[in-house]
């Protein structure tokens, strides 16, 4: 036999074998541990389990990340219903974007007896099987509203938009691989975005070509216009941080002015030793992530004037150094020296030194981080409080009470002071106004119970003048506190702690004021022209209308507009009369047939013909509200759609929240625009109030619209009030009308939903539709 030919023959006996490999190993089945005849709401259960034991925020387990990507594909493929049955089919879930789902089977299964795969040619245009790094930075929507949005504002996210078949996208992959690798290292988040498979959150970013490249940081959103070379991608990343987050610090005057700050800033000082004369991105980042706890300054061994700086604190020029000052600028608190600065090793060391040794309480957010709540035996941690008051008067005082606090130092014990004048609520919770405390300073051990502001304290007896006496005293009281927790017996609640370093109201509307007219000159010059058409088509149209109403109106001939009054009249006589019977016959098609409303709750039983076997043209008016809300809600609801009973293609429900929740939460998800995207990992999740809500559902078309409930406050009120409703129930002899303040509140939720039922029936609402209904358990 030829070579050539033996070669072709020995080809076509691998291939079968080559097509029987090819399809992946990954099973979503497996990974949510469902079975395949599992409904939504149990994939969707597996799928919160499984998400919340190996997020990698939670989970420290070197396989977490990889774990929780799988996780997130798998629940990805089996809540959409295509996906599934393509994968149940052909164990592929179908998402190639460049051929159709009849060319992608014709293309996996030839003849039957040979099987080609790109992965067999190496063809690089699946972005899966192109760059598996990639895989680990893949971004979901809700995944980007719950956490890297929430992030941005601890580090600047650099994210890319990419899909399958983009060749700009395969060419900018080795520079974005080796920037992606390089900025995580420094502390930036990286993230990737396919715009085939999460087109939501592609058009949710403002991205309709890829690739695309962005910045986020602090919830807002830059796109880069520039070419994709290393020196740019950083250079963008370091403008979007803000410019002061480092002070350079050279002369001694300066470096004396920077630490001595520590008192009003309330706040560690980090100082910097390099040689590089440009502040390293590096500590950029790390200024970003630590500013509500530090602040930092720069120092350039190689410029003049430093020398005496740096042999002050002997300094290495010639290695990076980092040093901590807190209370005392006289001599550092902590210093790490190392040849190469990593992050992790600047994390480790800022994460321990991210409060001064006797910090200052000036928010309700620093109080609950230097005393947190108790949680277990093991983890008790008390908080010894100086209640004092500025001025050279109460200096002597702190100074003793620092020293004390810096050599009775425990894990167990945080030493913090308080003034009482900018926190008066505070200082009478504890002082209770006692007359031997005015114009002193005290001295308070507490323990926090839990997050409502319940504390348990004991004060000392006298007050707190710094003597040895005073010494003896607390150290005594401590000592006896690590036995007897009961020692702290009173108990109190404080107040939220106000906060003093929060800016003035003008300041913060200058600011907001400032980073609006930048988004709009940004968005001005690098927006899309595709978004843009619209807004100039309608400019263009109305400034059309307006100049060629005034040319008409001024070449008009007036003789010929007092020639036809009567003609006018006339026609606008037969308008009137016509709308007047069009208005007539649409209103006597919808004239109410009874002299009530028939509402029927939603259940499993009636859930098949009520909706999913509903007759096409046919919805049903679905009702959202709980035990607590029932009846008046249901007086509102009668009062609002009664005009609409006229209607025989319309039916009315309602749905209680307490037993079918996560039913309205699984069509909900439909809506995300709609309505707010659930946390997953948010505590308060299952307390989410949908009362009120109102669904209108479609079931032959699977769709269904959505209405919000009415705020309380809004303008407007009078129709569906409880006078009116008392009317309706007197002619209809149903009985008196219960009206209370608190049943008129949650009456409000439905108020103005009768102009939302004529928008309904005008067509003009938007549709969320839905692959099935679920299940109703």
């Amino acid at each position: 036999m030829e070579p050539g030919r033996a070669g072709w023959l020995l080809l076509l006996l691998l291939l079968p074998a080559l097509g029987a490999a090819a399809p992946g190993e990954f099973d979503p089945y497996r990974v949510l541990g469902v079975g395949r005849s599992s409904s939504q709401a149990d994939i969707k259960k597996a799928y919160k389990r499984f998400s919340r034991v190996w997020h990698p925020d939670k989970n420290k387990d070197p396989g977490a990340e990889d774990k929780f990507i799988q996780i997130s594909k798998a629940y990805e493929i089996l809540s959409n219903e295509e996906k599934r049955a393509n994968f149940d089919r052909y164990g592929d879930a179908g998402e190639s974007q460049g051929f159709s789902q009849q060319q992608h089977r014709q293309f996996h299964r030839f003849h039957d007896g040979f099987y080609f795969d790109e992965s067999f040619f190496h063809f690089p245009f699946n972005s899966e099987r192109r760059d598996t790094s990639d895989e680990k930075y893949l971004l979901h929507f809700s995944h980007y509203i719950n956490e890297i949005v929430p992030d941005s504002f601890k580090k600047p996210y650099l994210i890319k938009i990419t899909s399958d078949w983009c060749f700009s996208c395969i060419h900018i992959e080795p520079v974005w691989k080796e920037v992606a690798q390089e900025l995580e290292a420094l502390g930036a988040g990286i993230g990737v975005v396919h715009a085939g498979y999460e087109r939501r959150l592609a058009h949710h970013l403002g991205a309709h070509s890829t690739p695309t490249l962005l910045g986020l940081i602090n919830g807002k959103i830059t796109f880069f216009h520039n070419a994709v070379i290393r020196e740019n991608l950083r250079q963008f990343v370091e403008n979007l941080l803000p410019g002061n987050l480092v002070e350079k610090v050279g002369s001694n005057k300066n470096y004396i002015r920077f630490l001595s700050h520590w008192r009003k800033d309330n706040k560690p000082h980090v100082l910097l030793f390099d040689h590089m004369p440009v502040v390293p991105l590096l500590y950029k980042l790390t200024a970003f992530a630590y500013r509500d706890y530090l602040s930092f300054g720069y120092v350039y061994v190689g410029l003049r004037g430093t020398e005496e700086l740096s042999s002050q604190y002997n300094i290495n020029v010639y290695t990076p150094t980092m040093m901590i000052f807190k209370e005392h600028i006289d001599r550092p608190a902590d210093v790490v020296q190392a040849r190469e600065m990593k992050k992790q090793l600047i994390d480790d060391f800022l994460s321990q030194n991210k409060f001064l040794m006797v910090a200052r309480l000036t928010s309700q957010r620093l109080f609950q981080e230097l005393c947190p709540v108790k949680k277990s035996h093991r983890q008790r941690k008390h908080c010894v409080v100086l209640l004092t008051e500025e001025g050279e008067k109460f200096a002597e005082a702190y100074e003793a009470f620092l020293t004390f606090a810096v050599a009775n130092t425990k894990d167990t014990l945080r030493f913090v002071h308080i003034y009482s004048d900018r926190q008066p609520e505070f200082a009478d919770s504890l002082l209770m106004d006692e007359e031997k405390y005015h114009g002193r300073s005290a001295v308070v051990i507490l323990e926090r119970r839990n997050n409502a502001g319940k504390i348990v304290f004991k004060a000392l007896e006298e007050a707190w003048q710094g003597s040895k006496e005073d010494n003896f005293i607390l150290l005594d009281l401590l000592d006896q506190l690590r036995t007897d927790p009961g020692l702290l017996s009173s108990e109190t609640v404080v107040a939220d702690l106000n906060d003093e370093l929060a800016p003035m109201f003008l300041i913060r509307w200058f600011y907001s004021t400032v980073d609006y007219i930048s988004d709009w000159w940004d968005s001005l010059f690098h927006s899309n022209w595709r978004e843009m058409m619209p807004l100039l088509s309608l400019l263009f149209s109305a400034l059309f209308i307006l100049f060629g109403t005034v040319i008409v109106q001024a070449f008009s001939d007036s003789s010929d507009t007092r020639d036809t009054p009567s003609s006018g009249k006339e026609e606008t006589a037969a308008k009137t009369e016509k709308n007047d019977a069009s208005f007539s016959k649409e209103s006597n098609s919808r004239i109410p047939k009874k002299s009530f409303v028939e509402v029927t709750e939603l259940t499993d039983i009636n859930y098949t013909s009520n909706l999913v076997r509903l007759r096409p043209g046919h919805m049903n008016i679905v009702l959202i509200l709980s035990n607590s809300t029932k009846t008046p809600l249901l007086q509102k609801f009668a009062l609002e759609v009664y005009m609409f009973t006229g209607s025989s293609s319309l039916h009315f429900s309602f749905l209680s929240l307490d037993k079918h929740r996560e039913w309205l939460e699984y069509l909900l998800e439909f809506a995300q625009d709609a309505a707010p995207i659930p946390n997953q990992y948010d505590k308060h999740f299952l307390e989410r109030d949908y009362t009120g809500y109102v669904l209108a559902l479609n079931g032959h078309k699977k769709y269904f619209c959505l209405f919000k409930p009415h705020r309380s406050g809004d303008e407007g009120g009078t129709l569906g009030s409880c006078e009116d409703y008392d009317a309706l129930q007197h002619a209809e002899a149903r009985g008196k009308s219960s009206c209370s303040p608190g049943s008129r509140s949650i009456k409000n939720k439905l108020h103005k939903l009768s102009f939302w039922m004529e928008r309904l029936l005008e067509g003009s609402l938007q549709r969320f539709y839905i692959p099935s209904w679920p299940a109703l358990d």
